[in-house]
């Protein structure tokens, strides 16, 4: 990893790694590193591991003692000689081996590079809250090269989405594997800009380009219910926000009530754009119920929640007597009720009124609110106190109600101690024994309550004793069982916490006897299968075997013919119609219990034998007649019939020998069989018969739809003749399909051929057609499809007639039709207009339906080519004819003011700048001056369009040229005594008539000499800052200095402009220096 002349080669490193330049015994290496070390002075140096999981063939070398220290030079950047200031380094347990983290490294970098060339994304069928994102996986191809470490194509995807612009915040919205994704609950008219991110084995790649979609919009979100703003006795006043619009500005809200009947029945009472509306003439107290909807260009939205407001009536009457809840120690929980007659919705606040027996301060208020419900706190206990409630509204207070008298509660005495067994534990009974709490609350202890609870974590407590002794026998338990006791104590204070509870277990005892075992379904002929449950005492131990014992009733020679676990068995070897007594017997580990009762049980006699294979005779496609074969001694036939020979069900029982089967699908293959039963048993089935039903008429046609205009590609399809609808081919019903009817009106049905989808034409244009349609074959027409209703679109608008209204040099104004320039968006009628472009295309300027449009950017004296076209929903009108409007050539600008230099008392040179050559046209100048004490150029900017008829001739001949008109624009200025001095291409001009002690004025314009083919034209520009200068004359010289540094300079007008930078500098330069003074001088 080194070249010959000790420099460090170009190394490339992948993301998150770093490569470090390390000395050993004078050789220098180069090795990478996760990630780049901090160096901290006096100690070693400290190796980040890196937030990746180790890759394979990262070695660490075994901890050890430290060698000899190394030199470790800063991270290489690049080709050269290493930097010569280093620090001692020892070797870390994350210092790999060269060579092989050399490799790995490539290999994570090559697999990273492939995550970051994947394609763009795309999306498609983008609708108001759905959009479907796809993309492609990560190419192989690297730089036009395939890469030879690349992973396998097995990754996985990251979608990232962001709705606040390109570069806002991105979230997560998918993870996975596939190569396609629908998002949904998105936001209706919402710029949405989407990422795909690839991942393998935890490595990501860089996200792809952002693709940007905008969803469509729809009708506006559910507003909220409408809130009450104000009430009177006979008025309500409701406000409401407006929802969300989702891209179309909502047109209208409408507010419906139920008129205060109560039936569910709602009409209108107001329709607008305001968010407020004041319903007046109501009864006082009177409910009404009201539900808000809000409406844009997509239609309505759905109606808000109902809500029930009630106008105003007037003060509450006198409300019930507060009652108690639930009395504490040292509080008192009461509730009352709203009075009699009180709308639901009226603000009601209460008083509740508490007097202290004992205190002598009368009734004092302890709450007021609007809640129904309050507690008092900080009482006595044993105290009786009074209460009475006041309600009140708006419109006053109401009396009060009947006093009442409450008592708090004494306190519950402490827990009793943990009880205990006294004397021998017996299989079913045993005696337990407490002792008294040692704080009983203040009150004799009335009784104590002992409670037991089955299992040793059961939580199922039973009372089995109440009384005053502090002893009990426990009896009635079941042997070998759990039992855990616990005991609490009741006085007049309360109740106890419940004591520690005592867990005891009882000894076992062999299970008690079981019930005699029971017949599980029908006896059969040859064997029994029976089935039976527990005992009812299981001992105290679970029960491990159960035994079964078998004799005929005939005779008492019993036989053991099962033993085992299970709960269930199947005696066979038996003979028909005999009976057999059983008995059955359970054990646990203490040993076997007492048998049961005996159960006898019949075998059933023998089944009647197989029938013969049904024969089926067909009536119709849909109807078929099943003869059953007779037998002996058979009381009723079972037919099953099914479309598939596993899955047949049963259709007929009974002792018919035919059965007729109607409703079934022609040309469809069914399978049957038969069974016959008699008062012993069913007989085996026959053998399984398959027969077909004929073929009938064609089934109805589903999915009929119309063809949208973007899915037809026929080149003769108008949207104004034409409709175009497709659909599913129908179940054929064993015949072939030949042909379709369509009936889309008073016209005869329209027959066509065996296709899925057809073009109606020679329709009227803007009328509605009702469509359905039947499919037919060799034996009939079927019924005919569901009916859809389609209507054609009006005839597409003529292009209107396109003209120049306004033009420049750069800028071309246009206008067509007759409308505003303003122009809602939603007018039905829009215009495409195109220009030509250099290759000899029509591309697009403008789309939309405003009347004008100002193109700029254009070249002067350059012909361009226009033409326009409408456009509305039944589609784009024809292009109108090309129109050619030409630029005008642009006058030249203002130069600055020009510079005076006196020669002597009688001549001045005047020079101003220079102006290049415009499009190849020459530059002349024209200076003027005017002469006298105050005078002034007096300018009247003439801005005008015109023609300039310009006629040439050829030097060379007799050759006259044609006339040429040219557009252009002219600033013509009109001094007042000004004459012109010179005028040609010169930059400077001396004048040589000045005179003593006189003003003069100059100004110089640029003129622009058009060289048309046709004819010349000269193009005037504005004229300069007018320059004052005043001769006088000239002093002897003091000196041999010239005479330029005399005094008489050139006096110069300066501009508002330049007068305000003057201005400006000056404050810049005092407020720097003040603010110098205060921090030097007054702040230090």
């Amino acid at each position: 990893m080194m070249s010959p002349n000790g420099s460090v080669p170009p190394i490339y490193v992948p993301p998150g790694y770093a490569p470090q330049v390390i000395e050993d015994n004078g050789v220098r290496r180069v090795v990478v590193v996760p990630q780049a070390p901090e160096f901290h002075p006096g100690g070693h140096t400290v190796i980040h591991r890196s937030p990746h999981p180790p890759l394979p063939g990262f070695i660490p070398v075994p901890t050890m003692m430290p060698p000899p220290p190394r030199h470790m030079y800063s991270p290489v950047t690049g080709a050269g000689d290493m930097a010569t200031q280093y620090m001692t380094q020892y070797q870390s347990s994350q210092v790999y081996g060269d060579v092989d983290f050399f490799t790995v490294c490539c290999t994570h970098y090559s697999c990273f590079k492939e995550l970051s060339n994947i394609m763009f994304l795309q999306a498609s069928d983008i609708q108001a809250r759905t959009v479907v994102l796809t993309w492609s996986p990560p190419s192989s191809l690297i730089n036009g090269e395939t890469d030879e470490t690349t992973v396998p194509e097995l990754y996985g995807y990251e979608i990232l989405v962001s709705s606040t612009g390109k570069d806002g915040k991105y979230k997560s919205v998918y993870a996975g594997e596939e190569t396609s994704v629908t998002l949904n609950d998105l936001k209706p008219a919402t710029d949405y800009h989407a990422k795909v991110q690839a991942e393998y084995n935890s490595i990501k790649g860089t996200p792809s380009e952002a693709e940007t979609f905008t969803t469509l919009s729809c009708e506006p979100d559910i507003p909220n219910p409408p809130r009450i703003a104000n009430r009177t006795k006979n008025s309500l006043t409701l406000q409401w926000k407006a929802p969300s619009d989702n891209g179309s500005k909502i047109q209208s809200f409408i507010l419906e009530w139920d008129e205060g009947k109560g039936n569910g029945e709602f009409c209108q009472c107001y329709t607008g754009l305001q968010k407020q509306f004041k319903i007046t003439k109501l009864s006082p107290a009177m409910g009404c119920k009201f539900r808000l909807s809000a409406k844009n260009d997509y239609g309505p939205s759905g109606f808000s929640e109902e809500v029930l407001y009630y106008t105003s009536g007037c003060a509450p009457s006198m409300p019930a007597s507060p009652i108690l809840i639930k009395a504490g120690v040292t509080w008192l929980s009461l509730q009352w009720s709203k009075p009699s007659g009180t709308p639901s919705d009226e603000g009601i606040s209460y008083i509740l009124e508490m007097e202290e027996e004992t205190s002598g301060y009368g009734f004092k208020p302890k709450y007021d609110g609007e809640d129904l419900a309050y507690t008092v706190k900080n009482l006595r206990r044993s105290t009786k106190y009074k209460f009475k409630v006041i309600a009140y509204n708006s419109e006053g207070k109401s009396n009060p109600s009947e006093v009442v008298e409450f008592t708090t509660c004494p306190d519950k005495p402490g827990v009793p101690v943990k009880p205990s067994v006294k004397g021998k534990i017996h299989s079913y009974s045993f005696k337990i024994t407490w002792d008294p709490p040692k704080d009983s609350g203040g009150t004799a202890i009335n009784k104590y309550v002992v409670e037991m609870a089955e299992g040793s974590n059961g939580n199922k407590w039973d009372m089995i004793y109440s009384g005053a002794t502090r002893e009990h026998l426990c009896d009635r338990l079941n042997p070998g069982c759990f039992y855990r006791f616990r005991v609490y104590c009741i006085s007049d204070g309360g109740q106890s916490a419940v004591s520690e509870s005592l867990l005891v277990q009882t000894p076992a005892v062999p299970p008690g006897p079981c019930l005699p075992p029971r017949l599980q379904g029908r006896p059969k002929a040859k064997e029994i299968q029976l089935r039976w449950g527990p005992p009812l005492v299981s001992g105290g131990s679970p029960i491990s075997c159960y035994g079964v014992e078998m004799s005929p009733a005939e005779r008492d020679e019993p036989r053991e013919v099962y033993q085992g676990s299970e709960v269930e068995c199947t005696v066979s070897s038996l003979l028909p119609g005999k009976t057999y007594s059983f008995r059955l017997r359970a054990a646990n580990k203490m040993g076997f219990g007492p048998f049961s009762e005996k159960c006898d049980i019949t075998t059933a006699p023998g089944p009647p034998d197989q029938c013969k294979p049904p024969q089926v005779t067909w009536r119709s496609a849909t109807c078929a007649q099943v003869p059953l074969s007779n037998g002996t001694d058979v009381t009723e036939y079972r037919l099953e019939w099914g479309g598939v020979e596993g899955s047949m069900q049963i259709c007929y029982c009974g002792p018919g020998l035919s059965y007729e089967l109607k409703g079934l699908s022609p040309a469809t293959t069914y399978y049957c069989r038969v069974q016959a039963l008699s008062t012993v048993g069913a007989g085996p089935f026959s053998e399984v018969v398959a027969c077909v039903t004929p073929p009938s008429v064609p089934g109805i046609v589903t999915c009929l739809q119309e063809v949208s205009d973007d899915d037809i590609e026929n080149p003769n399809y108008s949207p104004s003749t034409c409709l175009a609808v497709s659909w599913e081919k129908p179940c054929d019903h064993g015949s072939e399909i030949l042909a379709y009817s369509i009936d889309f009106g008073d016209k005869q049905p329209l027959s066509v051929g065996k296709v899925t989808s057809y073009i109606l034409d020679s329709l009227q244009p803007d009328t509605t057609y009702r469509i359905r349609i039947q499919a037919l074959n060799s034996l009939g027409a079927g019924p005919f499809s569901h009916m859809i209703k389609l209507k054609t679109k009006p005839l597409p608008p003529d292009p209107p007639r396109l003209e120049c209204v306004a033009f420049s040099h750069q800028n071309l104004k246009l206008k067509w039709g007759e409308g505003t320039p303003k122009t809602l968006s939603t007018d039905s009628v829009q215009y495409h207009l195109q220009m030509e472009d250099k290759n000899g295309r029509f591309i697009s300027l403008y789309r939309g339906p405003c009347h004008t449009y100002k193109v700029q950017r254009l070249n002067e004296s350059t012909s361009y080519k226009f033409c326009i076209q409408a456009c509305n929903e039944a589609g784009e009108g024809p292009l109108s004819q090309e129109y050619i409007f030409t630029t005008p050539k642009s006058v030249p600008a203002a130069l600055k003011a020009p510079k005076i230099e006196k020669v002597n008392d009688h001549i001045c040179e005047i020079t101003w700048e220079c102006l290049q050559p415009m499009k190849g046209d020459p530059v002349i100048y024209s200076l003027q001056v005017m002469v006298g004490k105050d005078s002034e150029f007096k300018q009247e900017k003439d801005s005008f369009y015109g023609k300039i008829h310009v006629k040439s001739r050829v030097s060379a001949g007799s050759f006259i040229l044609p006339e040429v008109y040219t557009f252009f624009k002219a600033s013509a200025f009109k001094p007042k005594a000004a004459f012109q001095i010179y005028k040609g291409p010169d930059s400077s001009f001396r004048y040589s008539s000045l005179q003593l002690n006189c003003e003069y004025r100059f100004r110089v314009c640029a003129i622009r000499q058009c060289q048309d083919p046709v004819g010349h034209q000269d193009l005037v520009g504005p004229y300069s800052t007018t320059v004052l200068f005043i001769s006088q004359r000239t002093e002897p010289p003091a000196s041999t200095n010239r005479d330029t540094v005399g005094s008489t300079r050139t006096r110069r007008a300066l501009s508002d402009e330049q007068c305000a930078a003057v201005i400006l500098v000056l404050f810049a330069f005092f407020s720097i220096l003040i603010a110098f003074i205060i921090q030097y001088f007054v702040i230090k």
